[in-house]
């Protein structure tokens, strides 16, 4: 019988696998539009769901915090998604994945304000996003493992960086939905009642992905452990902490820098160049979409180069790149807007970095316990930095205006930092990440 290893250096991409892996793709980036719609719609639902004599800071503070409460609970939907994971099949966590975000999202666009119902409103938000928190914390690790479990391992940076970008597809789709609704409404019919439509439409998106997933396989890779009897015997997780420290460190301070990539140049930049640059909401997420679309295309490049040359320099040069293209840009914005498009392009596709990520979280460890080390270590790194980071950039921009673009270039320091011992550790990481 063959073994783990040599499944996964010799199974090759058929057209079976490619319709299945586009499948997952398409399910991921419905699934990443419901989570991040609520950001776009940030300055709606914080006035409408807390106090209207609250400042404005606070009330902004507060609505970042809620959107951060999905975040902090994706480790737990996380770990116990990749548990069963690992030791019951990919496929089936990709069910409930959806299955707890469709739900809160479709009730977030139903729900009563604060003018109808007081303090439940916020209350009852806050729960909505920590349920679809819990649901993402499954669905990127495990999306990224059943992609490279399906393909050889010398394009595992291809396909993590495809479908990140499918990912990323699904944060395009909520610019264009914010977009389309600011463009067809006024200002008074979002607060009345176009703010829900997008949360409703996620819902919609959500039971379709439901039924999408019906015609995923389960990966060869596990299957083959399965045969082979080569599952982990104890908790996956338990593993994880005791033997591959050093690879769950690697991976968060990788994964630190995409959420920054993610949360400050794609998913807040909007609304802050409409306080900052007193732009438009149509004109800075018309820009934000442009980005996205260049993201994509940094996301497919930036994998298929760490194939060729290796993670550690990619994740080097896309991070200078990120810091460098993000600071030059946020500062021309403050007084100068002229040339928004092509700027936030070029940032937009440095924020490819993303691609890179997921290839070397997921090298880092065997298989038997890849989606619970993976899931682990971006969730925990994600609760913790993208937890926070909207509420930090949002209190730090008071005392200083350029605070976002110093934050972008601190936490690209770590990154480039991270590809260093990339670099050097990675030929011992992947030995102890050899299938056991």
């Amino acid at each position: 019988m063959a073994s783990t290893e040599e499944v996964l250096h010799s199974h090759r991409l058929s057209w079976s696998d490619g319709k299945t892996l586009s499948l997952s793709a398409l399910g991921g980036a419905l699934e990443f539009y419901d989570f991040v719609i609520f950001v776009y719609f940030a300055n709606v639902v914080g006035s409408l769901f807390f106090p209207t004599d609250m400042p404005e800071w606070l009330r902004q503070v507060q609505t970042y915090g809620i959107f951060a409460a999905g975040y902090l609970a994706r480790p737990l939907g996380g770990i116990i998604m990749a548990h069963f994971g690992d030791l019951l099949g990919r496929k089936r966590m990709f069910m409930l994945s959806i299955f707890l975000m469709a739900v809160p999202t479709t009730l977030i666009g139903l729900m009563p304000t604060y003018a109808s119902i007081g303090i439940w409103a916020p209350l009852l938000l806050l729960m909505c996003r920590v349920l679809q928190g819990a649901a993402i914390g499954g669905e990127a690790p495990g999306a990224w493992v059943f992609v490279t479990e399906h393909v050889s391992k010398r394009h595992t940076g291809l396909a993590c960086g495809t479908l990140s970008a499918g990912l990323v597809a699904g944060i395009l789709i909520g610019s264009l939905v914010a977009t389309g609704v600011h463009s067809v409404l006024s200002a008074e019919q979002i607060h009345q009642y176009g703010w829900r439509l997008p949360f409703l439409l996620g819902g919609v998106f959500g039971f379709i992905t439901m039924y999408l997933r019906r015609w995923l396989h389960e990966t060869p890779i596990f299957k083959a452990m399965q045969q082979s009897q080569e599952l982990s015997e104890e908790l996956p997780i338990k593993t994880v902490l005791k033997e591959y420290t050093p690879s769950v460190l690697v991976s968060m301070a990788v994964t630190w820098v995409l959420t920054a990539a993610i949360v400050v140049t794609i998913l807040m930049t909007p609304s802050l160049l409409q306080k900052v640059a007193h732009l438009d909401p149509q004109t800075s997420l018309e820009a934000n979409s442009v980005a996205i679309i260049c993201l994509l295309v940094g996301c497919v490049v930036a994998g298929a180069l760490a194939d060729k040359f290796g993670n550690g320099p990619i994740m080097a040069i896309f991070s200078i790149g990120l810091a460098v293209s993000y600071s030059i840009f946020y500062r021309t914005m403050l007084h100068d807007t002229s040339l928004l498009f092509p700027m936030y392009a070029v940032v937009g596709f440095f924020v490819g970095v993303s691609g890179v990520v997921p290839a070397i979280a997921v090298k880092s460890f065997p298989a038997a316990i890849r989606f619970s080390g993976l899931s682990f270590s971006y969730n925990v790194a994600y609760a913790i930095f993208g937890g926070t980071t909207p509420m930090l950039v949002s209190a730090l921009i008071r005392e200083d205006v350029l605070a976002p673009s110093y934050y972008v270039s601190a936490v690209c320091v770590v990154g480039v930092l991270a590809s260093f011992a990339v670099i050097r550790f990675r030929p011992r990481l992947e030995l102890a990440a050899s299938p056991i």
